[in-house]
């Protein structure tokens, strides 16, 4: 606070704004100050943002980091856990997470940063997207030896992933030999931006490498330039295409907007979950009424899209992450205590429920009352679409199985929801078969 890095990073955007309570009781010596954060509406985790959106966080928290060290401090954590996305923008919510920078010394957090941002971000550039995954095991980063063997061989011949994946992974286990830690002194960048990697094997942690300042922001530099220069372009998969190949007439998707701005204005609420919302076309229906709007898609593809469209307008309300519906974000961590469930960051105002329920009851075999009972407990309201059999899009899935869903029909649909909702409204798309839902729960 008193070197000016707090009224900085606040001033642009870069670390969430707190106030100091200046009343508390506690009678114990161990209490400093209270301090109140701002609310971030909704928190998500790594392992459920697209490629762009680890990625910024990643430049961010580097951003960061550049501009402590101008103000004589450095962050001491790189955790990607540490970063959420606030108003549109990834921002840092751990004010704790900075110490007075200490000259000669390296930069402590940087094996935290390569292994909680450069590996799975270089997994899913050159190899494979889903790879992202892999944050949902490792909550501690992930290992830079399985990120080093997990690489395909073309990135040996890029050298930033040379010197801070494969190099250092290397050293990190000849370090584990002799009982030392690495840190950032395994591979520090001089002044001239040439990479010096000769690690001192019979170095103790009392004999630390030295690391100028200048050496210091040159590495910074070297990471930042790793992470800006890898690219996922999202393409090849069916849902990202999804709205290029719908069975809708545009009088038909006309109205099904009408009907959505019309329930969202009936049942007011404050937060919105969009569930299956591909690249967010009626999720912002939601956002363009000021309302925070979480929007989830199992395709990384379509929330990548969605991402970018929303960071190219420069939208503050939506958020979009990726989300397998059949098997969400559970509890982890150390007594299912770290990391919340995604019913645990609930419950959402409103849930929309758009063209998935055949994707559900069909695609995944759940019974509607299944359905019901789970969506009843993440929202007091529910817009839902129900798709008859008839339709072109159901008996496309079906073209592949052998049809057992004897109770996929609108009455058994009404009668097995209505166990968990009342019917508010409900009303036929025009040109089509399909009905829309306002549904309020018991």
């Amino acid at each position: 606070m008193q070197s000016g890095l707090y009224n900085k990073l606040v001033a642009e955007d870069l670390l969430i704004p707190h106030e100091e309570i200046q009343s508390f009781t506690d009678e114990s010596d161990s209490t400093y100050k209270i301090i109140q954060p701002e609310v971030v509406p909704f928190i998500s985790y790594p392992y459920e943002w697209c490629f762009s959106q680890l990625r910024d966080a990643a430049v961010t928290s580097l951003k960061i980091q550049k501009i402590a060290l101008e103000y004589g401090m450095a962050l001491k954590d790189a955790s990607a856990y540490n970063m959420q996305f606030h108003k549109g923008k990834p921002i840092l919510i751990d004010t704790l997470s900075f110490e007075i920078y200490k000259e000669n010394q390296p930069w402590v957090a940087y094996r935290q940063f390569c292994q909680h941002f450069l590996a799975p971000l270089s997994l899913m550039a050159f190899r494979d997207v889903r790879l992202g995954q892999l944050m949902r095991i490792y909550i501690d980063g992930l290992s830079l030896d399985l990120a080093s063997k997990l690489l395909p061989v073309s990135s040996w011949f890029k050298f930033a992933l040379v010197s801070h994946i494969h190099l250092h992974a290397k050293a990190q286990k000849r370090y584990e030999k002799v009982g030392t830690a690495p840190f950032s002194q395994s591979f520090v960048i001089p002044a001239n931006a040439g990479i010096q990697n000769k690690p001192d094997s019979d170095r103790s942690e009392n004999s630390k490498r030295k690391v100028s300042k200048q050496s210091l922001i040159a590495l910074i530099h070297h990471l930042e330039s790793a992470i800006t220069d890898m690219k996922w372009q999202p393409k090849g998969t069916e849902w990202a295409e999804y709205y290029e190949d719908t069975n809708y007439s545009q009088e038909a998707m006309n109205h099904k907007k009408e009907l959505v701005e019309a329930y969202l204005s009936e049942s007011k609420p404050r937060i919105v979950w969009d569930l299956g919302a591909n690249t967010g076309v009626f999720s912002r229906i939601s956002t363009d009424k000021g309302i925070e709007t979480i929007a989830f898609d199992v395709d990384p593809a379509a929330v990548e899209k969605n991402y970018r469209q929303m960071r190219g307008t420069n939208e503050s309300k939506m958020l979009p992450l990726c989300l397998d519906l059949t098997n969400p974000s559970p509890a982890i961590g150390w007594a299912h205590e770290e990391r919340d469930s995604l019913v645990e960051r609930g419950q959402a105002d409103a849930v929309l429920a758009l063209a998935l329920i055949h994707h559900l009851a069909i695609s995944n075999n759940l019974p509607f009352g299944n359905i019901a009972a789970f969506l009843s407990r993440i929202c007091r309201f529910l817009i839902i679409e129900f798709v008859p059999k008839n339709d072109s899009q159901v008996q496309r899935l079906l073209r592949t199985r052998e049809d057992i869903f004897t109770h996929y029909n609108q009455e058994h649909f009404e009668t097995s929801f209505g166990d968990y909702f009342s019917i508010l409204r409900s009303e036929t798309i025009v040109d089509t078969q399909r009905t829309l839902y306002l549904l309020s729960a018991l």
